[in-house]
């Protein structure tokens, strides 16, 4: 546990197509609770989400049948739309912060729990965090592993590209980086030893490595 007599905080993040959701769950395969902040929107957009009446009195027509968000539909409206951009954070990030502070409570007595967040640095979730990992992989693999998406194209991965922060900023910021490149038994070695690492109460007041 942190020095507060809380869990340490490991904040996840990485650009889109980087690996992050695959070593998200290496984490949870070692016991370690994570929050993905990405499910949790998509929670709050089913059918009987909390942001749904919400998101549908704002963004008239983005709302599905089946009574929930059509992602596809409100992510069109808002991409280009700084100020649609806002209105979305202003209704959603509440909902999504409210559900982080619920998750910490029911694992107040965990050593190590992972805060999954897309947008970590971009959102200022860093502040809440003891330590930083940026999963990441070389820009050829990251656009072969996004363009390989159902749906995806290229104007549209340039446009999500431009949203993010740049992958080099990220790591530059990280306390833990890993490269997912290197295939799943390296990335699941380097998940273990930053499991050890931050349980043993050695938390990132080092020079960044790779392994």
């Amino acid at each position: 546990m942190s020095a507060a007599g809380r869990p340490t905080i490991l904040g996840l993040t990485g650009s889109i197509g980087m690996g992050k959701s695959a070593t998200a769950a290496m984490f949870a395969e070692h016991g370690v609770p994570v929050h993905d902040a990405d499910a949790a929107v998509h929670a709050l957009y089913a059918p009987g989400g909390a942001a749904v009446d919400k998101i549908g009195a704002r963004f008239p027509g983005t709302l599905n049948a089946a009574g929930g968000v059509d992602r596809a539909k409100l992510r069109a409206l808002v991409l280009d739309d700084p100020e649609a951009m806002r209105d979305l954070e202003q209704l959603v990030h509440p909902l999504v912060a409210e559900q982080e502070r619920a998750f910490l409570a029911r694992h107040a007595q965990a050593p190590l729990v992972v805060l999954d967040i897309p947008l970590l640095f971009e959102g200022g979730a860093a502040a809440r965090c003891d330590a930083v990992l940026v999963v990441t992989a070389p820009p050829e693999i990251q656009r072969e592993r996004v363009l390989a998406r159902p749906g995806m194209t290229e104007e549209a991965f340039t446009r999500i590209l431009a949203k993010q922060m740049p992958d080099g900023e990220k790591r530059a910021r990280a306390d833990y980086l890993l490269d997912t490149s290197l295939g799943f038994a390296e990335a699941g070695a380097r998940v273990a030893e930053i499991i050890v690492d931050l349980t043993r109460g050695r938390a990132a007041q080092r020079p960044v490595s790779e392994g």
